[in-house]
């Protein structure tokens, strides 16, 4: 074995009697974890899961995800995360792109995605959120079966296809080897600090590098505790906050946590380090979350070709608006349209380099070179500056994307799906800001000549087509779109124009 996996298995190994990871109520070992990682590896053998070939993943967050997972990188595989808010449709399209060997989905949508799978010859198995299912059904019927052989995994390998929406609507497969995130995540458990001393406190879900790469890996290898929970709830996280001492989450985490008067010092005593990502973190949040906690939020910044780019230290190198320092390990600039660096405090294009950058998108050679510079910096999207002490500030992002509760949203695939719908002529979609989400969803509709269709009915369509977090949570009307010179739709004068009457609908 190599790679990821056994830097991981190593470190399981190494925690004795410590329990690694607390799941409902109860605390599981290293070597308990092992078993069932092996376990779970008979069954993706006994599927017919080879070194390299994609395992497709939609299902719910459990403990046994997590032994999925783990497993599908101890047989060289490739694991590909799927949103569990994605619909037939959209999953059709991640199906023949991934060429996935083995599809594992909920219960609840096999009747659904059998036929679609049977077609392309791909096996489907089941899980579900209590870890049961025809998968583990499996993989209990070999449990009295020897142990399958170790495969040799190399640090080049891949280790993970994870899809981004694309800016025309077709999303990319970001390919992630074992040594992109198995450099992230040691870098990150070194920049942050963990120990064998730390409790963290999960509740993001595992279908997003944030919750399975950025957090969970990061855990393991540093010999963390992760108290695992099943999604983000309030008063779950309030029930076992005491003697936790880290906490990941989206901005939305922390605006809800406020929302609770019971989140207050003594609350989060325990405390040593909140993390911020995903979205943008507003100062107003960043602010409240000092002044009710008495602690900073360190926010990082990160995407999913490439993990954690840059970050805050912990204590005095918190900067209050700023995403960071880069990682060890990861040259950061500020680039002109031509790639060419620009001084401090200088606004242009962010743009990375080093080894947490991925190997490029999956069967999308000529996008994948479009994203590179010659000189191997990899081109973000994003706009920033940085300042005198190395320190980078986002102010805006070139690519047209919404980021919802700390998942990205790009406005042209929702476009499509409305211009689709009968009696509407045109539509322009934008991100607003939102108190809880960072950014709210809304779609600006023209329709055509006599028609007259309810928002509702509009929301209720998109909601047949879209995973829940894409659809608009305000559908306005308008005559007639703004447009430049050049007839392309000026959103910004769009959200500008009419902020007030946004803010007034999306609640």
């Amino acid at each position: 074995m190599g790679g990821l996996y056994a830097a991981i298995q190593e470190a399981l190994l190494g925690s004795g009697e410590t329990a690694v990871i607390e799941w409902d109520g109860r605390a599981f070992r290293g070597q308990e974890i092992i078993n069932e990682i092996d376990l779970a590896a008979r069954a993706l053998d006994a599927s017919g899961v080879k070194r390299g070939d994609r395992v497709l993943v939609q299902a719910e967050k459990s403990l046994q995800l997590v032994f999925l997972y783990l497993a599908v990188l101890r047989q060289g595989a490739v694991f590909v995360p799927l949103n569990t808010g994605y619909r037939a449709k959209e999953f059709t399209y991640f199906l023949n792109d991934a060429l996935p060997a083995l599809v594992i989905c909920d219960p609840a949508s096999e009747a659904e995605y059998s036929a679609i799978v049977s077609e392309n010859g791909v096996a489907l198995l089941t899980l579900n959120a209590e870890g049961g299912g025809s998968f583990f059904k499996r993989a209990n019927e070999l449990r009295e079966r020897g142990s399958i052989d170790d495969v040799v995994v190399d640090s080049d390998d891949l280790a993970a296809i994870v899809y981004t929406s694309g800016t025309t609507g077709r999303s990319k497969g970001a390919m992630l080897s074992n040594a992109n995130l198995l450099s992230n995540a040691r870098t990150l458990g070194q920049v942050w600090g963990l120990t064998k001393n730390d409790v963290l406190l999960h509740t993001l879900p595992l279908y997003h590098i944030h919750g399975l790469f950025i957090s969970l890996n990061t855990a393991l290898l540093a010999g963390t505790r992760v108290r695992l929970l099943p999604r983000f709830d309030v008063n779950l996280v309030m029930d076992v906050l005491e003697g936790s001492t880290i906490f990941m989450g989206v901005p939305t985490y922390y605006v809800r946590l406020l929302a609770d008067s019971r989140f207050d010092r003594e609350a989060a005593k325990d405390l040593r380090l909140c993390i911020s990502g995903s979205a943008p973190l507003l100062t107003e949040t960043f602010d409240a979350f000092e002044e009710r906690a008495g602690k900073a939020l360190l926010e990082r910044y990160g995407m999913s070709e490439c993990g954690v780019i840059a970050s805050n230290l912990p204590g005095a190198g918190i900067r209050r608006g700023s995403v960071g320092l880069p990682l060890p390990g990861m040259e950061l600039q500020i680039a002109d349209e031509n790639g060419s660096a620009l001084p401090a405090n200088a606004i242009g294009s962010v743009e990375v380099r080093g080894v947490g950058v991925f190997r490029g998108y999956w069967q999308m050679p000529d996008k994948t070179k479009a994203e590179f510079r010659p000189d191997g910096f990899f081109i973000t999207g994003d706009l920033g500056k940085i300042d005198e002490e190395g320190y980078l500030h986002l102010v805006g992002r070139a690519k047209d994307m919404v980021i919802t509760g700390g998942l990205n949203v790009y406005p042209s695939e929702i476009e499509a799906v409305i211009n689709a719908l009968p009696a509407v002529e045109e539509s322009a979609v934008i991100g607003i800001p939102h108190a809880d989400f960072g950014e709210a969803v809304v779609a600006v509709i023209c329709l055509q000549d006599g028609e007259r269709v309810e928002a509702d009915l509009i929301i209720h369509a998109l909601k047949q087509e879209l995973a829940g977090f894409k659809v608009p949570k305000a559908v306005l009307f308008t005559d007639v779109l703004p447009r430049n010179a050049m007839g392309k739709v000026e959103k910004a004068a769009l959200r500008n124009t009419n902020a007030g009457l946004f803010a007034a609908v999306v609640k």
